[in-house]
């Protein structure tokens, strides 16, 4: 109980003096997880449509896969990815991203696919079928038919976005594995709490875990808002 109390004053020490290496983390946790679901989004979102709004053997099977796929461990996805940005015998290695945000983007992107791919498909079921049969009746055209039923899922389609921003800003295994956890470069929350845990600074970690948690409180009030209006 100790611990938990110095941790939440060291944290609010660290706000309020501004620290510089935890703003620096905090800025670079950011960007990589924002920039992962965002790039994520553009490409499950119209991916899940063609899901939906299509016929296909194997539909159910594929979208059963896809679920299976929300649980998988990040240690996983960073294997993987380390294996194909590996510059020893990677396929991928020639282009040197390994230990780099930009792999650490690329692996958050993987790991919050599923997620974001089912709950579309989800979300755009949930919709009744009246309104896409209304929406064609008007002579609305297919793209303009998607529209209008995205529109009705938004809702559901903005709670698989902050869910799969919450899986990427939180995940810490594939992070080390293709970050490194370097000082300066690839460090991000969770790796930093890792790495002093490890070191038993207890305080600090805690500390930094409290700052985690609070910028993803804010951030989904703010979405939230702009969600409501």
């Amino acid at each position: 109980m100790n611990e938990l109390l110095q941790g939440l004053i060291k944290a609010f020490e660290l706000l309020v003096t501004l620290d510089p290496e935890v703003m620096e983390i905090a800025g670079r946790s950011l960007r990589i997880s924002v920039t992962a679901t965002l790039l994520a989004t553009v490409i499950c979102l119209p991916l899940g449509s063609l899901i939906h709004f299509n016929r296909f053997i194997g539909k159910r099977t594929l979208i059963n896969l896809i679920q299976t796929f929300y649980s998988i461990p990040t240690v996983v996805v960073g294997l993987f990815v380390f294996l194909f940005f590996s510059r020893v015998g990677g396929p991928l290695g020639g282009l040197n991203l390994l230990f780099t945000p930009t792999a650490m983007i690329i692996g958050q992107m993987i790991l919050i696919a599923p997620v974001l791919l089912g709950l579309a498909v989800s979300a755009l079921s949930g919709v009744d079928k009246a309104i896409s049969e209304t929406a064609r009746s008007l002579g609305a055209s297919d793209f303009q038919t998607v529209v209008v039923v995205f529109r009705e899922a938004r809702f559901a389609v903005m709670a698989a976005i902050l869910l799969a921003f919450g899986r990427a800003i939180s995940e810490v295994g594939l992070a080390l594995m293709v970050g490194g956890n370097i000082r300066g470069f690839t460090r991000v929350f969770t790796t930093a709490i890792s790495l002093e845990t490890s070191k038993g600074d207890i305080e600090l970690a805690l500390a930094l875990g409290i700052i985690l948690i609070l910028i993803a409180l804010i951030i989904n009030i703010v979405l939230n808002r702009l969600q409501q209006r």
